[in-house]
């Protein structure tokens, strides 16, 4: 089979380090059973692989799978074959923003999440999911009630952030991190 150099799959093979990677997914599943945003996407990264692989890219690059990943790596430690699946998922969001083929949803997720990332220094799950249902879906986020107040009583869920001891440092990191991907 010819890989086209322009499509999804061609791209990530040949304009990721690792990229050569995703070939040998096995389609386990490791990767959607270890993420948290799982339920939030459309589509599990296991099968946004399949459909990669199938030349579905258009419904690949509308996914809200790639926006939807926190960058926790779980997936990419979990993985049999090592394939660099958060790192395939940023590069999906940038060929989704290329392309033009992005959701205000899942972008506004994605900078909300970077938002509590900057302020704090890592994730506050209750401030990001409060602050992207209000704004977006005020009536979905009744929906994850239940979970939260489960959450809570087995003190999995902070309802105040906590702040890292050199936020001021990590946000040169990131500042400096924009300026370069500005550059580039």
């Amino acid at each position: 089979m010819t890989l086209n150099p322009n499509s999804v799959y061609g791209r990530i093979i040949s304009e990721l380090h690792g990229g050569e990677k995703l070939r040998s997914c096995l389609q386990c599943g490791m990767c959607g059973g270890s993420c948290p945003s799982g339920p939030d996407m459309d589509h599990t990264p296991r099968k946004l692989f399949a459909m990669i692989a199938a030349g579905q890219d258009d419904e690949v690059l509308r996914s809200n799978t790639f926006w939807y990943c926190v960058s926790c790596y779980l997936c990419t430690v979990r993985c049999p074959q090592e394939i660099p699946i958060t790192d395939i998922m940023y590069h999906l969001k940038h060929q989704a923003i290329q392309a033009g083929l992005y959701t205000t949803d899942a972008v506004d997720f994605s900078e909300t999440f970077i938002g509590h990332v900057e302020n704090y220094g890592r994730a506050f799950e209750f401030g990001l999911a409060t602050q992207f249902y209000l704004a977006h879906h005020p009536l979905g986020g009744l929906k994850m009630g239940p979970m939260a107040l489960a959450m809570l009583s087995r003190g999995r869920l902070n309802l105040r952030p906590t702040r890292i001891k050199a936020v001021r440092q990590l946000r040169n990191i990131l500042n400096k991190a924009k300026e370069i991907g500005a550059r580039g």
